[in-house]
């Protein structure tokens, strides 16, 4: 035999034992970017909850890292029909040509699987909240991120109220501190984890670590919030405040202990 043929036929029979990617899923398209559009409370409220259905519903109360980590067969956002759903989060959420836009719940830029071990790299909390704005309409005044300290800097102002920040940059989200605003449904609730669990209102701007919530209703004496890449999944919780609907007294202590509040971000809708 030939020995070009030879090689083109152990080629072809490495080839053939390759593993096959998983299969993208088509993609949602991204919402229309015209910042005149309205920003919705409700729409992203039902966003928030639509995407907690789709993943089942899981309510997650337990303090984080309670749980035992799970193993690859039991995260959800690497099961099928799962995983593709959060590749959405980060293709409509995130700057086009991005490599994160590429991202999806157990695949890379390049469509390649990644290891269960390596899913912190693309943890995908901020994309979901990111989604979430961009769909409930935010356009140019949300500043979608793979990561949560980004948007959460950029929301910081010095004015209590924050009409420096709004005429400053535009953007449709307030930074306040947790004993000084009461969070409203559609209004986002933020705290560090793991190295970062114990900053401060007082130590940003920063780039750290962070988790956040939306919040989907507000009730006397509870909170009822969603975030994404909890448990691998998007799940509900429920967080106690204050008589005054805060998650701190007025020292500061956060009512929560499973949580070491930092920011409220206040979301300006229309």
């Amino acid at each position: 035999m030939p020995r070009h043929l030879a090689i083109l036929l152990v080629v072809a029979a490495l080839a053939a034992c390759a593993a096959p990617k998983p299969p993208q899923a088509p993609r949602e398209e991204r919402p229309p970017e015209d910042i005149s559009a309205s920003f919705s409370r409700q729409r992203a409220i039902q966003t928030a909850l639509r995407e907690w259905r789709f993943f089942g519903s899981p309510i997650h109360d337990e303090a984080p890292g309670s749980h035992l980590p799970l193993e690859a067969d039991e995260m959800p956002s690497r099961q099928d029909g799962l995983w593709q759903r959060v590749g959405d989060y980060w293709w409509v959420s995130q700057k086009p040509g991005s490599r994160a836009s590429l991202w999806t719940g157990k695949t890379d830029a390049n469509g390649d699987e990644f290891p269960a071990e390596d899913a912190d790299r693309y943890a995908w909390s901020a994309a979901f909240i990111s989604y979430v704005m961009r769909v409930a309409g935010a356009g140019h005044r949300f500043p979608y991120a793979p990561s949560h300290a980004t948007y959460i800097n950029a929301a910081l102002t010095t004015g209590t109220r924050g009409e420096a920040n709004k005429l400053a940059h535009d953007w449709a989200i307030v930074a306040h501190r947790p004993e000084e605003y009461a969070p409203k449904s559609g209004d986002l609730i933020c705290t560090g984890r793991d190295q970062a669990t114990g900053i401060r209102f007082d130590d940003l701007p920063a780039r750290f670590p962070a988790h956040c919530d939306i919040v989907v209703g507000d009730e006397p004496g509870r909170l009822t919030v969603i975030g994404g890449n909890v448990a691998a999944s998007v799940s509900l919780k429920h967080v106690p405040v204050t008589k005054s609907g805060r998650l701190a007294d007025a020292n500061g202590v956060v009512v929560d202990d499973r949580y070491p509040w930092l920011v409220v971000l206040q979301v300006l809708y229309d």
